[in-house]
């Protein structure tokens, strides 16, 4: 018969494989973002960075966005797909507050907004006044 001892520790080892699962399946993406990466290109000297982590478990999108040199204030930033690196697609994850850089969020994808996001099918965008459909954008990859 087990003792009290051995089985708080079988409990404990249990709830940790349970609460800390999740975390230690996160998948770390990243978005290297520029113009010559716009469908189609712009001429932007402006670059950015998302770096994303993924929890498959609970399907939270994590991201933190950082950009400089666009022609000027960002007006917005999202996610869209599913498309990839050479096609465009509609907003599949808006990015609020993305006026200022660096911005940091999260979201939680529906299971269709997943499996595009697994298959390498999400870009991040970043728009302005003088380019509305996009200045700077990046593929999302693992």
């Amino acid at each position: 018969m087990p003792t009290t001892k051995t089985m708080l520790a079988t409990f404990a080892l249990g709830a940790a494989i349970v609460l800390g699962g999740s975390a230690a399946h996160a998948e770390q993406m990243k978005a290297m973002l520029d113009g010559k990466s716009e469908v189609p290109p712009t001429t932007s000297t402006g670059t950015g960075t998302a770096d994303i982590t993924y929890d498959p478990a609970t399907k939270k999108l994590s991201w933190k966005l950082t950009y400089s040199g666009l022609s000027g204030p960002a007006t917005a930033a999202h996610f869209h797909g599913p498309a990839g690196p050479a096609d465009k697609a509609g907003v599949a994850v808006a990015i609020p507050n993305a006026t200022s850089s660096p911005v940091e969020g999260s979201a939680t994808l529906t299971d269709a907004q997943a499996a595009d996001l697994e298959a390498g099918k999400y870009y991040v965008n970043i728009h302005t006044a003088a380019n509305p459909g996009g200045e700077i954008r990046g593929q999302v990859t693992k």
